[in-house]
């Protein structure tokens, strides 16, 4: 088993970028962001992409991405008030499942702060059995495919 940690992500290998300010409740009592903010900035970045490209209709879309799985590495702090640039890429690209891929940066940073990732499986909306990507989903993935 290997003990050596990863290195964080440069920003040129991401993508799409989002930019958020950090607010006072994401800072924890030890003064840094809460780790759970991440989360739920990686789920920002995704479903404001995929809002902009008119490919994700929340409440009457037929297909819905359901998150399978998470992961999250923490590099250097972040805290507010800060500046956040989330890049967004897709690491793979399956018949009906999406790997997103996240970086975390702090205003100006060339390497991550945190990175990390989540996989949809897209399923039917009604029955909740996993279906193909629809066309225009998967190419609008497939413009920020790594």
């Amino acid at each position: 088993m290997s003990t050596e940690r990863p290195a964080p992500d440069r920003r040129d290998s991401y993508r799409h970028f989002h930019r958020i300010t950090t607010r006072w409740m994401d800072n924890d009592a030890y003064g840094h962001v809460n780790n759970v903010v991440y989360y739920s900035w990686f789920d920002t970045v995704v479903n404001e992409y995929l809002i902009r490209e008119g490919v994700l209709d929340i409440t009457g879309g037929a297909v819905i991405g359901l998150v399978v799985e998470t992961q999250c590495r923490y590099f250097s702090e972040l805290a507010f008030p800060q500046p956040v640039d989330l890049g967004l890429r897709i690491g793979r690209l399956g018949n009906s499942s999406v790997r997103y891929e996240i970086g975390v940066f702090a205003d100006g940073a060339a390497e991550a702060s945190a990175q990390g990732h989540f996989i949809h499986v897209y399923v039917d909306r009604a029955n909740r059995r996993p279906t193909t990507l629809p066309a225009p989903l998967r190419a609008a993935l497939e413009r920020i495919q790594a």
